[in-house]
């Protein structure tokens, strides 16, 4: 009986970290693609954007993760327009091509636990409004508000030869 009750247990417990570890992947599929919208919300401390990210996946608790991950590209990729009383910031880079080139630098950077999660927090720990939370077809759009390092993100960036300093003369 004892025997039974470990091997339960230990079936229990690889069925956890399996679901777990295809979770994770899913998570890691949606944020491959890319697929998210950044607003500006408000002016941030001196050195960081206040940006809202809608990110796209079939379960709201993986796009809410994601959402880290999408404003960092974002800032660095593509920018995001102003509206009334915010200013709109465009992207670190110019190189469309940036990606492909520093393609391990950038798989690195934005792995599980990578070095973008230094860059970014999410406001109100995650909380999302209602209104916030669209179900459109099988996935859900799910807007979160987050607080982007700018300033030490493009230190980074710079550091690491990713991109060009602003004093570089380019």
């Amino acid at each position: 009986m004892k025997n039974f009750k470990h091997n339960i247990t230990l079936l229990f417990l690889i069925l956890i970290s399996t679901y777990g570890i295809a979770q994770q992947r899913k998570a890691n599929k949606d944020t491959e693609a890319w697929r998210y919208e950044i607003e500006a919300v408000q002016t941030g401390t001196q050195g960081t954007y206040l940006i809202k990210v809608w990110s796209y996946s079939k379960k709201p608790e993986v796009a809410i993760e994601q959402s880290k991950k999408n404003a960092v590209h974002g800032i660095i990729f593509k920018g995001f327009p102003g509206k009334a009383g915010v200013p709109g910031q465009n992207p670190l880079t110019n190189n469309s091509n940036l990606e492909e080139e520093k393609a391990d630098f950038f798989k690195s950077f934005f792995s599980d636990g990578g070095k973008y999660m230094k860059f970014v927090t999410l406001s109100n720990d995650g909380a999302v409004a209602a209104e916030d939370r669209m179900k459109i077809g099988k996935e859900y759009k799910i807007g979160v508000i987050v607080s982007v390092n700018v300033t030490e993100l493009r230190k980074e960036l710079e550091n690491s030869g990713i991109i060009r300093s602003l004093t570089s003369g380019f």
